[in-house]
């Protein structure tokens, strides 16, 4: 894909993924139990969320966390993720995209990777993939992964989006920032991994993993 003209070189671009650790599980249920904390092949969903943030290309992960934090954060041990405590999750994702966002700014990142931590079968290479064509197209794109032709997550930001990022509220995403922008959206087809997530007991299972936590 050729690059956007004028762009700045794709090898100086730096992509961060903000990886959202932070919700209430609200879905579960039993509030003794949270999503992130179930198991998948062994491995709690959170941890292997990250382990698949960190090993792609990008150059720094941060994982926000809130609710439940010190548990959410014992399971982060050992992977190579920067842990912002998000003090307001309470508020909706809104806050949590914020947080992460404004520690990715200030790291420099030119993209922004907002990595949902509940959604298990996405791994390292597809997130290469979307940071690859996000590169290629100058970092002036909105890069989202997509399955069977419908759009689904993760997503890469640019950074030029910062003033309606930070001007979210509640449990509003970055939807709205995306489709008021004048900016090229660019699909990345990477599976029915981008429609999966994991918000219920019910789903949890049928997706493989165990209710232990």
């Amino acid at each position: 894909m050729p690059s956007v003209e004028g762009s700045q070189s794709s090898q100086n671009i730096e992509v961060s993924i903000i990886l959202l650790c932070a919700g209430r599980s609200t879905r579960m249920s039993d509030n003794h139990r949270h999503k992130l904390l179930c198991e998948f092949d062994g491995v709690s969903l959170v941890r292997r969320s990250a382990s698949a943030a960190t090993a792609s290309q990008a150059s720094t992960v941060f994982a926000v966390t809130g609710h439940r934090r010190l548990e959410i954060e014992a399971e982060l041990e050992g992977v190579d993720v920067t842990v912002v405590f998000n003090p307001y999750f309470g508020s909706g994702i809104a806050s949590s995209i914020i947080a992460g966002w404004r520690a990715a700014h200030a790291g420099g990142a030119d993209g922004f990777l907002i990595m949902l931590a509940d959604m298990p079968f996405i791994s390292g290479l597809d997130l290469d993939r979307l940071i690859a064509v996000f590169k290629d197209a100058g970092g002036r794109a909105v890069v989202q992964a997509a399955g069977q032709g419908r759009p689904g997550n993760p997503v890469i930001l640019p950074r030029s989006l910062q003033r309606g990022i930070l001007e979210l509220q509640g449990d509003r995403g970055a939807r709205g920032v995306i489709g008021h922008s004048k900016l090229a959206r660019i699909q990345v087809d990477i599976g029915q991994g981008a429609h999966i997530d994991v918000d219920t007991p019910e789903a949890i299972v049928a997706a493989g993993g165990m209710l232990n936590a």
